[in-house]
């Protein structure tokens, strides 16, 4: 009881701090207390830039989660580093749901919703059992995507599933029910249990023959890939946060590339071309889902950096995810006609399109040599003076440095020339 008290008391004065915001502060006590409940914390230091914009952000996600079991939180890994050590920080901010044992690093998009999300699905097992048949219809109007495992919990498929169950958690949801509860919402699996995802209005069941069910190591990749492959939506949108997931599918990857404004709106001829873009996987997701995936792009410096060039908006960009090349129409991609963009997908498929890009240590220079490029330019357009200043400077000590260094040689050649011209002439 003494104990708990001292707990109590440093909790009350380490979170005394925070008036109006829900956020607690905590301190190097925290490592000892962590085990105690569900944590999703953020560590950052004052100085960062990245920290300071999401400070109100996170604000928000703490008055969401208010009245939940978890605890939102933050800390000042410059006051107290040990805890930064402890957990590993090695960039800021960094974002952590705790649970017990359980320390998962948030990589998501730093948006409330999506973080609001995030914790509320790590708050919960990693699968959920579904009971009553009613169940099944406000999951479908909760999410867009979920997986569902149908039968006996016992078996290899079983635990295959509770297995990757937990890889994915940070990313989707997974339920277990029986054919009774599906029986009036999907449509009921030809085998006595199944394995199926939910994703936007259709339901698609995974493969799971005899032979691949009495090989364990065989089902553990097979369901790995397809979960990895399904757990995204038909048309998605693909940021710098979640871009090396799509990398990770082994497909091509469509990507229709708009500029929006710090509003999220973007112009007329860009919702047309992006709309047409999405209305092909939606009409063909039988002939095209198996080798594509369909997404679209808010930002062309992201695109812009995987092309290594300037692309002009809306534009169409394929990137091979297997090998990093990329591929771009030759025609405007404004005047394209779904039927064009799908033979073009079919001209990349049968590996008779042009291919640009891939992953050679010269094609990696050059990247970086474009994305310095990038940013300097962009330096210089945001604050020529502050620019000049930061890259300058360095140069011009460098200059004196190496005049220095090259010109005192040179000073010494010519005394020792002189000197040895006098020598002559006497």
């Amino acid at each position: 009881m003494k104990l708990w008290s001292g707990h109590l008391f440093f909790f009350i004065i380490a979170f005394s701090s925070v008036s109006s915001s829900r956020v607690l502060e905590l301190s190097d006590k925290f490592i000892d207390l962590s085990g105690d409940g569900m944590w999703f914390v953020k560590f950052y230091a004052p100085w960062c830039a990245h920290c300071r914009r999401l400070e109100p952000i996170w604000a928000h996600v703490a008055q969401s989660l208010y009245n939940t079991a978890i605890k939102v939180a933050k800390v000042d890994c410059t006051r107290f580093p040990t805890v930064a050590t402890h957990y590993k920080v090695r960039a800021y901010p960094t974002i952590m749901f705790i649970k017990g044992s359980l320390q998962h690093e948030y990589t998501g998009e730093r948006e409330k919703d999506d973080m609001v999300k995030y914790a509320t699905r790590m708050a919960q097992p990693a699968v959920q059992r579904v009971t009553h048949a009613d169940s099944i219809g406000y999951l479908k109007e909760s999410h867009n995507i979920f997986f569902g495992y149908v039968g006996k919990t016992e078996g290899l498929l079983w635990e295959m599933f509770a297995l990757h169950a937990e890889k994915y958690q940070p990313h989707t949801w997974f339920y277990v029910m029986s054919k009774d509860v599906i029986k009036n919402e999907i449509d009921r699996p030809h085998n006595d249990t199944a394995v199926f995802v939910y994703k936007e209005d259709g339901v698609y069941f995974f493969d799971a023959c005899e032979d691949l069910l009495r090989d364990q190591e065989a089902l553990n990749t097979t369901l790995d890939k397809w979960i990895n492959t399904e757990r995204f939506g038909f048309f998605p949108k693909i940021t710098r946060a979640n871009i090396n997931h799509f990398m990770d599918i082994n497909k091509y990857i469509v990507i229709a590339i708009v500029s929006e404004n710090k509003l999220g709106e973007i112009t007329q001829t860009e919702r047309d071309f992006k709309d047409m873009i999405e209305s092909i996987i939606r009409k063909k997701k039988s002939e095209l889902h198996e080798n594509f995936q369909f997404g679209w792009m808010g930002t062309p410096d992201l695109a812009n950096s995987i092309a290594m060039s300037d692309l002009t908006v809306p534009h169409l960009l394929v990137l091979n995810s297997t090998t990093s090349h990329h591929h771009i129409p030759d025609d405007d991609p404004v005047l394209m006609t779904p039927e064009a963009v799908v033979w073009f997908l079919e001209q990349i498929y049968t590996q008779q399109a042009p291919a640009y890009g891939g992953d050679y240590w010269l094609i990696r220079l050059y990247r970086a040599f474009f994305e310095a490029r990038t940013t300097l330019g962009s330096m210089w357009r945001g604050n020529p003076v502050l620019t000049a200043l930061v890259f300058g400077l360095p140069l011009g000590f460098l200059s004196l440095i190496c005049y220095s260094v090259f010109c005192s040689d040179i000073l010494d050649s010519d005394e020792d020339e002189e000197i040895e011209s006098h020598e002559k002439k006497d």
